[in-house]
């Protein structure tokens, strides 16, 4: 569970220097619990997974807005508020079924650490 709102927390308080927090939570946790708690590296390695799936998507319509030199911004804003959105029910769900003892795994999500 809390790898997952590691990820949240991680965002609020470096959202000022472009969210880099998200990765911190659940990478210190899955580095510190996966030899341990075969539950917490599962759960740790997808929200870190979840969160960088989401970042590069982020980068990727950063560089669209960049491209068309900002033309994309029409797409790119939209996008991003909608991201946002779906990212943060998407880790308040999967804390709750992490606190449940439930196994959750994050649709539309890029298994980059295995």
């Amino acid at each position: 569970m809390f790898a997952h709102l590691s990820a949240i927390a991680g965002a609020v308080l470096t959202s000022g220097v472009g969210g880099w927090g998200t990765f911190l939570g659940p990478l210190i946790i899955w580095l510190v619990k996966k030899d341990t708690m075969p539950f917490v590296d599962d759960q740790a390695k997808e929200a870190l997974n979840f969160n960088i799936t989401v970042a590069i998507v982020f980068f990727a319509l950063a560089v669209l807005v960049f491209v068309t030199l900002g033309i994309g911004l029409l797409i790119a804003i939209p996008a991003w508020f909608v991201i946002g959105i779906a990212w943060l029910v998407f880790a308040i769900i999967a804390a709750i079924k992490a606190n449940d003892g439930v196994t959750y795994r994050y649709p539309f999500t890029l298994r980059l650490v295995k």
